[in-house]
């Protein structure tokens, strides 16, 4: 479902999602912390690769982006050439070699949630002790539902923030930072909730 959604609305995504929020930018920061110049960062779910992936490629950093949609990753591609650009679902996604930085940023919500201890595991192990890895999970605990965007149906599903971190800390991760992006309400809006957590030995 997604695929086919984040395809159809790839170009109204692209030019709605231009800058980094301030919380954002300070996540990715604390992110960057300790990473240095020229390092391999995961980005899974990098859509167009703006904003992200553009201020991970203005700190030195060179990217891997994995994205479902080939419309989305078009756009990537076509902005930063020399980075890597990887067509997968991140359930399916494999990754090769060390990352010194993974991020999942608003991704992770979009796949059931019993695929996330295994992508989780799958994140740790190509991750040096001291790596970072920084997500988004969604702000409450809810059943998946489904939402529209664009006029285009998309899938949710999440752990709510304390089972999320929960998770990592069993995936062999210590968690840094942790905070709300947007509290959730009685309405449609779940929430959105940002972790940064370290690789552990």
């Amino acid at each position: 479902m997604n695929r086919e959604s984040y395809d159809a609305v790839a170009q109204q995504w692209d030019e709605a999602r231009l800058l980094l929020s301030e919380p954002e930018k300070r996540v990715l920061d604390l992110l960057l912390e300790r990473t240095p110049t020229g390092a391999n960062v995961l980005d899974l779910g990098c859509g167009t690769g703006r904003p992200i992936a553009e201020y991970l490629v203005a700190r030195q950093c060179h990217v891997t982006g994995v994205d479902q949609s080939a419309a989305m990753l078009q756009l990537a591609r076509s902005r930063m050439p020399e980075q890597h650009w990887v067509l997968s679902s991140l359930e399916n996604f494999e990754p090769d070699g060390e990352f010194a930085a993974i991020i999942a940023w608003d991704s992770l919500f979009h796949i059931a949630r019993d695929e996330h201890a295994a992508i989780l595991a799958r994140v740790r192990a190509v991750m040096p002790h001291g790596g970072r890895f920084a997500l988004t999970v969604g702000g409450s605990e809810h059943p998946a539902f489904t939402d529209t965007m664009f006029g285009h149906t998309f899938f949710y599903d999440s752990h709510s923030p304390d089972a999320a971190m929960a998770l990592l800390v069993s995936s062999g991760f210590t968690i840094i930072h942790s905070e709300f992006l947007n509290l959730p309400t009685t309405g449609r809006d779940k929430g959105r909730f940002a972790i940064v957590a370290e690789a552990r030995e």
